[in-house]
């Protein structure tokens, strides 16, 4: 039972909860048969030791732990709901009396989520670019495709050129001394991928097959060891094997052997017809990002430190996920970065801080136009998820309740209806989207082209007792903590 409730500082609440005498008493008697099992005493066999024995010999707070683990959680999670209380970390908690035949005090504090001051959410103005699909796009794929595609054929003498593959062996010297972790044998690398340290990969083009020379280089000033950050490195490199790509011909030949497509030109119309889906959604995207940036900017609200660090947390995973596709973990990242993962979270603080505030906004307008999700829409969007799997959509839900998983689909369906309503109250603009020139090579397929966005993917006593935490709210498609 809540007794009290007490506003403090830095968005934090204190509950003071009182649990009544007969469930003290119950829970004692429950907690002295589960420890009386664990108790060895000379005179009494195993678990048969009398509970006042216990007690005495003991102490009456041989008891306690267990039984605050009994009382406590369903005491505290009843008064959030009394309370119509949100918070967002696990509470500290204060005991103030625990004793046979008279009730259980406690304190709760726990830190809440922070008073949003909306702005202006409804009849935004906004430019929304039309989805389109143009020829550059179409070249731009193939070329990935066979670049993808390309056979790796060795060539028996130099120059070394951008994008061939070349086995080296190096050793890096530092102030004349070789250092550790700069010598290598049978190393594989590609000329324009970048993945070795600024200015290396660019100082072997024009190298010939076995030919040795040096390579200097600069570590960064913020360079991970410190014993050679900042200083200049000299690199004895030796080219063993240079590899050449040769890009397979585009025709109906390469559509059959990549595709299920007879005829280049139907795998082109499918890939139109893909690419323009693509364009919908990413031009729905841009426009949905542009609007909860503007409604964000217009509201006030200061994130809390935890929301904050979640959403760096959230950031390097999706981060650490999209390396391992690539086949680099992220200590290897930070490694090529000259970055230790402090300075990585640090430089995503900006952004997490403003995702933050977004999440922040977007439950606010929730609130505020009464938004919630009908047991109907949870049904369809299991039959959804279900059709998707080809399952069962109870089986479905069983899974997701299992793995805690229930209530968070449910605030990012409440968060989405918040999107949509900022959408489809916006006065929006279609614009055409401005073309962006690319150069081609001799052989017409476009060179160095930056990665579509579509293909990035990425006595008072203080006790600790285990408590469930309220989820905090989210922009659409992110998980909660």
């Amino acid at each position: 039972m809540l007794n009290r409730l007490e506003k403090t500082d830095n968005n934090k609440i204190k509950l003071e909860i009182e649990v009544a005498a007969p469930d003290v008493d119950t829970a004692l008697a429950r907690a002295y048969h589960k420890v009386v099992k664990t108790i060895n005493l000379p005179g009494f066999r195993k678990g048969k030791v009398p509970r006042r024995i216990l007690e005495s010999r003991f102490g009456p707070e041989v008891l306690h732990e267990e039984v605050l683990e009994l009382l406590v959680p369903p005491a505290y999670e009843e008064a959030l709901k009394e309370a119509d209380i949100d918070p967002i970390d696990h509470p500290e908690f204060e005991i103030i009396q625990i004793e046979e035949g008279k009730p259980l005090l406690f304190n709760a504090v726990a830190e809440v989520l922070p008073p949003v001051e909306l702005g202006k959410y409804i009849g935004l103005k906004a430019e929304q670019d039309e989805a389109e699909v143009d020829d550059i796009q179409i070249e731009h794929h193939f070329y990935m495709l066979r670049e993808q595609n390309a056979r790796l054929v060795p060539r028996e003498k130099g120059p070394v050129k951008q994008g061939d593959l070349v086995t080296i062996d190096f050793k890096g010297f530092v102030d004349g001394e070789l250092f550790e972790g700069g010598e290598a044998e049978n190393y594989s690398l590609e000329l324009g991928s970048k993945s070795f340290m600024p200015g290396f990969e660019e100082q072997l083009i024009g190298f010939d097959l076995d030919e040795e020379k040096e390579v200097r280089v600069s570590f960064p000033d913020n360079y991970r060891k410190d014993d050679i950050a900042g200083k200049d490195a000299v690199f004895k490199v030796k080219i063993k094997q240079i590899k050449e790509k040769q890009l397979p011909d585009l025709d109906d030949d390469f559509a059959k052997e990549i595709s299920e497509f007879e005829t280049l030109e139907e795998m082109k119309a499918d890939l139109r017809e893909k690419l323009l889906k693509n364009a919908v959604e990413q031009s729905k995207t841009k426009l949905e990002e542009y609007l909860i940036e503007k409604v964000s900017n217009a509201s006030t609200v200061e994130p809390p430190k935890i929301l904050v660090e979640r959403q760096i947390d959230r950031i390097v995973g999706d981060l650490e996920s999209y390396l391992h596709y690539q086949g680099m973990s992220l200590e290897q990242f930070v490694e090529l970065s000259g970055k230790s993962k402090e300075d990585l979270r640090e430089d995503r603080r900006k952004e997490a801080g403003e995702r933050a505030k977004a999440n922040l906004v977007l439950d606010a307008v929730a609130k505020k136009e009464g938004i919630s999700i009908e047991d109907s829409e949870m049904e369809a969007k299991l039959n959804e998820i279900a059709k998707s799997y080809n399952d069962d959509p109870e089986r479905i839900r069983g899974i997701l309740e299992k793995q805690g998983r229930l209530p968070v689909m449910l605030e990012e369906m409440r968060i989405r209806k918040a999107i949509d309503l900022i959408v489809e109250g916006a006065e929006i603009k279609k614009v055409k989207k401005k073309a962006v020139k690319k150069k081609k090579t001799a052989d017409t397929e476009p060179e160095k082209l930056k990665k579509d966005t579509a293909n990035e993917a990425p006595a008072k006593k203080k006790v600790t007792i285990k408590a469930p935490v309220k989820k905090t709210k989210t922009v659409q498609g992110e998980s909660k903590e």
